[in-house]
């Protein structure tokens, strides 16, 4: 029986090969991403423009009060801007970090490479060449990067428990290995599809603002939506379409709301969302307590190193801070600020 190969029509070919001359719509990843920021943008504009094409006495209080329209028009411009900034953003890789750390040539002679999985030569993660047949390679001393992360880490620990498995650098504490942007990332939080990048130790504070100004944007277009309801009779049609949007505006209000003190919690105990959901799997934080937060420096601290992009690595706190981190609170501990 042979083999059916699939005929390209004409027009497919031509579509492939348009593809293919734009760097951006080449990668199907990176495709995706940019049709959902395209996305996103659309139903930002759709929310906005309904309200300019049918509402006419929103047209005439523009008129009248064109500061009201120059105000909320800014909050939606910043609220783009922001999106866009916190999008392109990078989230902090470890291999960036290995980078400032070791040097451009010790990076060069550490940093992992990918694997020929079809070829019989493969270079490990120290430089040395390992043949594929299944020869034993050796490994050289550890580099500074790797002593810097072995004392963020009790005595006794293994650099081989430190090392990751798919991109084999070695992983401070809180990084986690993303495999959808197929790298390491320092106080991984979670990757957002919606900005097409993980969220992480360099780009918590802009998600925080953008989702931020998310939520002061829903709310005032509510606010919009329901004052145009309010107004004299209109046709059925306009009414079902602004009723079909104010639930969606109200749904998303939610979630960006619930998203929004989700995160102000984050920041203010020090932690990340891998951190609270998948607490049992990370072997140095099965043993904590779940009310004790090990990486929380008091609520000044925490907000002074996200706002301020400390980028200073966590170290695992000892047994005597926990235990400290553990005490209950006390009116003494009230008075003196104790959270703080």
């Amino acid at each position: 029986m042979g083999v059916c190969c699939p005929i390209l029509r004409p027009w497919d070919r031509t579509r492939d090969s348009y593809l293919l001359s734009i760097p951006c719509l080449s990668d199907p990843v990176k495709r995706s991403s940019l049709l959902m920021k395209l996305g996103l943008v659309a139903i930002h504009l759709v929310f906005i423009g309904f309200l300019f094409v049918c509402d006419a006495d929103f047209i005439d209080k523009t008129k009248r009060d064109p500061w009201y329209t120059a105000s909320y028009l800014l909050l939606f411009s910043l609220t783009l801007l922001q999106y866009f900034v916190t999008s392109g953003s990078s989230p902090g890789y470890v291999i960036d970090a290995m980078r400032e750390v070791c040097g451009n040539d010790a990076i060069y002679r550490n940093a992992p490479t990918t694997s020929i999985k079809n070829g019989s030569f493969v270079i490990n993660v120290e430089g040395e060449s390992a043949s594929g047949g299944g020869g034993s390679s050796r490994k050289t001393p550890t580099s500074s990067w790797a002593k810097m992360v072995l004392d963020l880490y009790p005595p006794g620990t293994s650099l081989r428990n430190l090392t990751c498995g798919y991109c084999h650098v070695e992983q401070p504490p809180r990084a986690k290995h993303c495999h959808d942007c197929d790298r390491c990332v320092l106080q991984f939080d979670h990757h957002c599809v919606w900005l097409g990048t993980c969220v992480g130790q360099k780009n918590h504070c802009k998600f925080w603002w953008y989702i931020c100004e998310e939520s002061a944007l829903c709310i005032w277009t509510l606010i919009m939506y329901i004052d145009y309801l309010s107004n004299v009779a209109k046709p059925w049609w306009k009414n079902a379409i602004i009723i079909l949007l104010l639930a969606v505006l109200v749904i998303s209000m939610i979630f960006v709301l619930l998203l929004l003190l989700f995160h102000s919690y984050l920041i203010l105990t020090n932690q990340s969302t891998y951190e609270l959901v998948r607490r049992k799997r990370i072997p140095y934080m099965r043993n904590i307590p779940e009310r004790v937060h090990p990486f929380s420096r008091g609520i000044k601290r925490n907000l002074h190193n996200v706002c301020c992009g400390n980028d200073t690595l966590d170290s695992l706190p000892t047994a005597f801070e926990l235990e400290d981190k553990a005490r209950p609170y006390t009116c003494l501990d009230m008075l003196k600020c104790r959270c703080c």
